[in-house]
Order: C-alpha cells, then structure tokens, then sequence
C-alpha cells in the first residue's frame, strides 16, 4: 500500500511539471474582436500587457491579469492618432482630454502652422495678452520645454508637434510680408533643426493666414529641406481651398518634390458650393504625384462644415500685421469702408454661425448666424463682420457651412486618408461650456465609426481603423506606435463597433460621444466602462529626428 502511494505521488508530481504554468500580465484582454490596424480582417483573440507594452496576442492560454478586461462582442484596436489637435490649452486646463479619450483617442499631433515654441520674450508677452478663457503662465521657450510641460502637469494622451513656421516667422520677423534675409534665413533653419532635434514630427504652414502665408514658396523648400534631414514631414493648411484650390495643391506637391520630403495636406477639401467639384482635380493631382513616388497623404474632419476665424472673410491687407493692425485699420473711417467693400463670401452669410466671442458681452450672440445678428442690428452682413470683430477684439470663432456631404464620403474612402478633429480637446462642463463650438471637438472619430462605418458603409471598420492609426503613424515615423504587435506600447481601444456613435450636434457640440468602453495609454486604463479614471499616463511622442535617449 505504501508502495501504492508512493507511486501515486510520484504520477502526481510528474503530470504537474507537464502542465503548462499559467503566465500572469498587468492586464489581460480576453475575448475581443481585434482590429489590428493593418487593414487585415479582424479575429478574435485576447491581447495581453505588461508594463507599457504588449506582451502577447491571439489565443493567449493559461494566463491570468492583475487586471482583466471581458471585451466579449467588443473591437479592440490602437489607440487612435488625431493628425490635427488643437488641444495644446485645453490640455492645459483640464489634462484628461475627455473629448478625444471618450472617443479612443491617445495621441495629440499639435501645431498647425502656430506651435507653442520656440518663443521669444515678446511672443510670451503677446500669448498671454491673448488669453481669454484658458489663462496659464508660459514657463517654457521652447517646443520641446513646452511637450514636456504638459506631460510634468498632466495628461491622459500622449502628445506630439509640429513646429509651425508662422512660429519661425514670428520668432524672426514678425509680421512683415516680406522675403527673410539671409541672417534671418538661417536663423529659422536653426530654430528649425532645434525643434526637431527635440522631437518634433515635422513641420507645418497654414497658408491662409498670416504670418504663416507670407512665406512664399522658395522659403518654405528651404525649411523643408531641414525637416528632410531629420526624416520628419512637412504638413499643410494649403494656401487656398476654393477657387485656386488646384494651384495650393501642386505648390505642396513641388515642395514635397524638392525638398525630398513626406508631406500631408491638412483638412483635405474643396470649400464654397462653386468649388466642390475641383475635389476631383484635387484628388487626380494627389495620387499622381503618388504614382510619381511623392509620399503625399492627406487628413480630414468627418463634417461638412469647417471652423475658423470671421476674420478670414476680410480681404488680405487688411489681415496683413496681424490682429492688432486690423483692428487699427478698422477704427479708420476710409479702410473699415474699403474692407466692408472688398469681403469676400465664399458661402452666404445665412451659413456662417457664431461660436466663439472672446468678450463675455458678445456671447449672447453665439449660435446665431451672422445674417441673423445684420438682420437684428438693421445693417448689412458686411458691416456686421468688421463690427463685431471690432466689439470682441478678436477674430470670432464661426462655423462655415461650405462643403458637400458626397465629397465627404468620397474623401473618406481615399486609401491615404487620415482623421482628425482640428479642434481642443475638452470637458463638458466648467469653462468650456461658456463658448460654442464644432462638434467635430466630441465627435470626428465616433462620427467615422457609426455614421460612415457601420450605418453607411462607406469602408469597412478595418479599413478605418487603420486610417486612424497605422496610417497616421507611418506617415510619421512613430517607432512602436499605431498598431496592435507585441513589443509595441498598449496605447489601446476597446469599443461597440455596434453602438459607437457621435451625439455632438451644431446646436448642442458639448455631448460626449459613446460606444468607447475602455482606453489605455501606455498601459494604463484611462477610460474604464466608459469613464474616465483621472490617470495621466500620456507621454511626449517624439519624431524621427529626435536626439535624446529611448
């Protein structure tokens, strides 16, 4: 009998260091529906994390997590990248970046044309003058002080830029509308190769406005070929999207073709109802240069309204030095005449709403049109614009109802077409709920997942996913960023593919979007069951020129 049992033991001992040993990971997703962000189909599996990284995925078996996620009958994808943020105060003011978190989003690309470095002494002065409802003192100079800012204060994202060159012009030359000189050429190369030696992505213009589009395009090669010895992008507001859409867009080509460069068209479209059908030239130009090996890609917003300043309606001189000289020029009895003559509507005044006024006093105005405020003041749409820009002293924030809803679909479906949201990333309460704005702040990427995805069948929710992350970061350079692989960092989502869905109206724009049940950054959870966990996990991400240490 001892025998026996000895025996037994024996058997026992052997048939437990057969057993595979169960593996334990900080988290453990089980179950899902993985999208994996390279465009593949989908499968189910589980997906498993230790520290920052992803450990495993597929059928990961005798495994336990210290923390578990059941993401039975939900997708589980890359956190996504938002080509063009406009969070870099909203961060500032609220780190949890709500807006975006709730819809899956864990990286900021900021700065478009205007970064937040390198700044001198009056730019400083001239920033915190212009502060309305976010109010913050500015301790960094340059744009890599200012990434490192936010991370040292707090954010649920991670964060990324661009250098912009009205920054660089700024910074030189100020206001004038003028060629650099050769001293203040190499000034901004240096500023330039600084910035990307501290990690920025790139650089951009926004053509439209000013300072950034005095730069003809000579200066812009010039920078450009900078950015190219650092392996970062050049990333554009064209210099126009109406009329002369087709001209903005082969200048980008020529840059990108003479500087050697990967660029990107930011906020692809053709805006004004008379413009809608240059989309298509636009798009032929685009992936002919692409045919030629150009790496030219584009990103876009998922409305057919833009926001941006009323400001913009004013004729060129008049926004030349900025907005202090048009406020000058507009208390000229003469120039505020010759102004109202020379503004130029590229969508009637019945569709322009006003959302955003600096003076509380002018806020009763916000969710009107500008032809219902003329109509109000018994003036015309014209003299209503400069006055209302004089009253606030700002150039007020609208919405421009300007594009078509089959343009939309149509730039959604293009292969290179990335998302973004070109607006802050905020809470539903407090401060920033005294302004309107575009719902696209709560709404771009929900909108891309129920309206186009799920309801429209515009592409498939593969093909999206990857436009929202392995796309964005491939075309930046990310290193271990933007995909589902082991070794990667677990910037993650976990969403109902069924009931994801943007609630933002132009009405009412503060409204979460829902569907997202849990996000993490860098491994650790930020929304859990559709709530925000007040972790601030998120991290500078650096471009490829970067000279620190990984």
């Amino acid at each position: 009998m001892r025998h026996l049992m000895q025996l037994g033991l024996i058997i026992n001992l052997v048939l437990l260091s057969c057993s595979p040993q169960q593996t334990t990971y900080d988290v453990l997703i089980k179950n899902g529906q993985i999208v994996d962000g390279s465009g593949e189909p989908s499968f189910k599996g589980d997906l498993a994390i230790n520290g920052d990284t992803i450990a495993a995925i597929g059928n990961i078996e005798n495994a336990i997590g210290i923390q578990e996620i059941d993401a039975t009958g939900l997708s589980v994808a890359p956190g996504f990248i938002n080509m063009l943020s406009w969070a870099n105060e909203s961060l500032i003011a609220d780190g949890r970046s709500q807006g975006d978190i709730r819809q899956g989003v864990t990286l900021e690309v900021l700065g478009e044309g205007n970064s937040m470095g390198p700044l001198s002494e009056p730019m400083k002065k001239a920033m915190k003058e212009g502060q309305s409802l976010i109010e913050y003192d500015i301790t960094w100079t340059s744009l890599g002080e200012y990434l490192d800012y936010l991370v040292n204060k707090g954010v649920s994202t991670n964060v990324a830029s661009f250098i912009g060159n009205a920054t660089l012009r700024k910074h030189t030359i100020g206001y004038e509308n003028r060629p650099p000189t050769t001293d203040e050429m190499e000034t901004m190369k240096r500023l330039t190769r600084e910035a990307m030696e501290e990690g920025a992505v790139g650089m951009s213009t926004s053509l439209i406005y000013v300072p950034s589009g005095h730069a003809k395009t000579d200066e812009i090669i010039a920078l450009a070929k900078v950015v190219s010895e650092y392996d970062g992008m050049y990333i554009s507001h064209i210099r126009d999207e109406e009329g002369l859409l087709l001209d903005a867009v082969q200048e980008l080509i020529t840059i990108a073709e003479e500087a050697k460069i990967t660029s990107e068209i930011y906020h692809f479209k053709a805006s004004g109802n008379a413009n809608w059908d240059l989309l298509d030239s636009a798009i032929v130009l685009v992936e002919n240069a692409r045919k030629k090996g150009l790496p030219i890609t584009t990103d876009m917003y998922t409305y057919n309204a833009s926001s941006t300043g009323l400001n913009v309606l004013l004729p060129a001189w008049a926004k030349e030095g900025g907005h202090a000289a048009t406020m000058k020029l507009i208390a000229q009895k003469e120039k505020r005449k010759k102004m109202m003559e020379e503004v130029d509507f590229h969508v009637p005044p019945e569709n322009i709403l006003l959302v955003g006024f600096r003076n509380k006093a002018m806020r009763v105005h916000i969710g009107k049109t500008l032809a219902t405020v003329a109509k109000e003041r018994n003036i015309s749409p014209e003299e209503a614009i400069v006055d209302l820009i004089y009253e606030d002293n700002s150039r007020i924030q609208v919405v421009y109802f300007s594009m078509s809803e089959e343009n939309i679909k149509k730039k959604i479906a293009l292969p290179y077409m990335s998302i973004c949201s070109d607006a802050g990333s905020y809470t539903n309460s407090g401060i920033f709920i005294e302004q309107s704005t575009h719902p696209r702040a709560y709404g771009s990427f929900a909108r891309l997942l129920g309206k186009y995805v799920r309801e429209e069948k515009v592409i498939t929710l593969e093909d999206a996913i990857y436009k929202l992350t392995t796309l964005p970061a491939s075309n930046l350079k990310l290193s271990k960023r933007g995909a589902l692989k082991e070794g990667y960092y677990a910037d993650i989502a976990v969403f109902d593919a069924a009931k994801i869905k943007d609630h933002a109206t132009f009405e009412k724009p503060h409204q979460y979007a829902s569907g997202m049940k849990h996000v993490l950054v860098n491994g650790t959870t930020v929304l859990k069951d559709g709530e925000h966990t007040g972790a601030f996990p998120g991290r500078v991400v650096r471009g490829p020129g970067w000279k620190g240490k990984n």
